[in-house]
């Protein structure tokens, strides 16, 4: 959520921000309305309640001198009725603000490159040289089958479409991932492990960004207020939710959860196999900072997740999105984007955002900065990483002539020794 002061004091800014993003700029004036006339209530209010308790000081003073105060009461009678409707309209007029301000996303970054779209986003760097093959590159899809560590028919029996069923070394595979991403994270990059609930009440979902705006793309129980996470971020940044937080900064969390989002989109070569699917596994990273490191806890949030990408020995890039292809709620966001070569294609597998304050907003997160003042902290978050993406880059790149896949070293004690998948 933006700060309403800074709506208040630069409208421009925050139109021009908005604007960049593709959104409509004209909320900005209906919330300019609904502040001022919440102000006006405020100092009407104020003039209201003085005058009623002078009067009522009056009634006082005048009954013990035996003075009739019958029309003086009567007077501040009509200004409680004026005040109580008052405090109705401030109500109403605060609960509209609320409501608009939730639905503004946030402002990019200074930094941020201007554009519509990808094709506008900046390539910051790539971390290997794409393999050449000396033979055609099967896709994860073929591979999986080869190898029997997948069941697509199956998953579709149990679920419908857009889930995936791992069996024998395939889930082992997922287990021996995740296991070593948090492993890495935990005992080299400094973050504490988290195992939280996957469902979340509206409150943390708002308090993130899903809500209001993105509830069609949620999954929610019928009879209850609770959501299955979308990623382990919501339950993450929520644990400090409506608290000051007392400990030194930075804090640094990693969870393993599932996620579960309706991935909308029209059949073709991303809904085929597990590039976009329903259900799906993946290790997070969340930082708590004072806000004047946020921009450089960003860096060093990317660079933990480029590790797990690195030890693992993939090809894959790092890409600063543009305006228009940033979250809802990122002020700055980098993609790592792996290659897949039977997709022939690069691959979204992380997300390293900085929110700034906005989440901290939204969920009321304040610490305590040098001076003992209460303030809002700057809130980051990246995939550490996303699993269904990352075996689609293990497999397609590791693949040999005869469907075999070579498993990188590091899975090696995860994996109980095995360091090659073999056709069944």
């Amino acid at each position: 959520m933006l700060d309403i002061k800074r709506i208040r004091e630069n409208p421009d800014e925050i139109r021009r921000g908005i604007s960049a993003r593709g959104a409509d700029p004209s909320i900005v004036e209906r919330v300019i309305e609904l502040d001022t006339r919440r102000r006006e209530i405020l100092r009407e209010l104020e003039t209201l309640r003085n005058r009623r308790n002078k009067t009522s000081e009056e009634i006082g003073s005048l009954k013990r001198q035996g003075i009739d105060t019958s029309e003086m009461q009567k007077e501040v009678r009509k200004l409680g009725e004026n005040i109580s409707a008052l405090n109705n309209e401030l109500r109403e007029v605060e609960n509209s603000l609320s409501s608009i301000l939730l639905t503004i996303p946030n402002i990019p970054h200074k930094t941020v490159p201007v554009g519509e779209g990808k094709t506008a986003n900046k390539i910051v760097r790539q971390y290997g040289v794409e393999r050449d093959f000396q033979f055609k590159p099967r896709t994860h899809v073929e591979l999986a089958t080869l190898l029997g560590i997948m069941d697509f028919p199956r998953a579709v029996k149990l679920s419908g479409t857009g889930f995936a069923l791992f069996i024998g070394d395939g889930a082992r595979l997922v287990r021996a991932l995740i296991q070593f991403m948090l492993d890495l994270h935990t005992k080299e990059h400094g973050y504490t492990e988290v195992w939280p609930p996957v469902l979340n009440t509206r409150d943390c979902m708002t308090g993130t960004g899903q809500l209001p705006n993105f509830e069609s793309d949620m999954y929610r129980l019928k009879d209850d207020e609770l959501f299955l996470v979308p990623t382990a971020e919501v339950p993450l940044t929520n644990y400090f939710r409506d608290e000051i937080i007392t400990q030194p900064l930075p804090i640094r969390l990693t969870a393993y959860t599932p996620c579960f989002r309706r991935e909308a989109g029209a059949a073709g070569k991303e809904t085929r196999g597990i590039i976009r699917i329903h259900q799906f596994d993946k290790v997070e990273l969340v930082k708590f900072v004072e806000p004047h490191t946020s921009y450089s806890e960003l860096e060093s949030l990317v660079r933990d997740a480029e590790e797990v990408l690195q030890k693992l020995g993939l090809v894959y890039r790092v890409v600063e999105l543009c305006t228009g292809d940033l979250g809802f709620a990122a002020a700055k966001c980098f993609d790592l984007e792996l290659w897949c070569p039977g997709q022939n294609a690069w691959l979204e597998v992380s997300s390293c955002s900085n929110f700034e304050d906005f989440q901290a907003r939204r969920a009321r997160i304040r610490y305590r900065n040098s001076n003992g003042e209460t303030q809002f902290v700057h809130t980051l978050n990246g995939s550490g990483v996303a699993l269904p993406r990352l075996i689609v880059a293990l497999l397609e790149n590791n693949q040999q002539s005869d469907g075999s896949v070579i498993l990188p070293e590091v899975l090696a004690p995860y994996m109980g020794g095995k360091t090659k998948l073999e056709p069944v």
